[in-house]
């Protein structure tokens, strides 16, 4: 199950389970595009009960990051793990929206 939260124009996403990846993206992607396309602007992913995320699970957050950008709206990524950070940072994720740590 997915968590969603929403403070005024502020939509919070925390995904149930450990891992952002290809055999579990199904859901999450699809509960994003409604979020998005019920006109929320600024989207949180809190990835506090994650632990990993594969390509397609990179792809998800650059994805939401450009439909966002030209809808005039933001992304930010909350509570990733020290391993998370460092692969956001690798991939210079961080330069494009916010991401923070535990």
């Amino acid at each position: 199950m997915i968590l969603v939260t929403r403070d005024n124009n502020k939509t919070t996403v925390r995904p149930d389970g450990e891992d952002i990846v290809a055999a579990t993206l199904q859901e999450l992607r699809a509960k994003m595009r409604e979020i998005v396309a019920e006109g929320a602007r600024e989207l949180v992913i809190d990835l506090s009960t994650v632990r990993m995320v594969d390509s397609s699970g990179i792809g998800l957050l650059i994805s939401a990051y450009n439909t966002l950008q030209k809808a005039g709206g933001q992304l930010a990524v909350i509570h990733a793990s020290a391993d998370l950070l460092e692969l956001f940072q690798t991939l210079r994720m961080h330069q494009h929206f916010s991401v923070s740590g535990d």
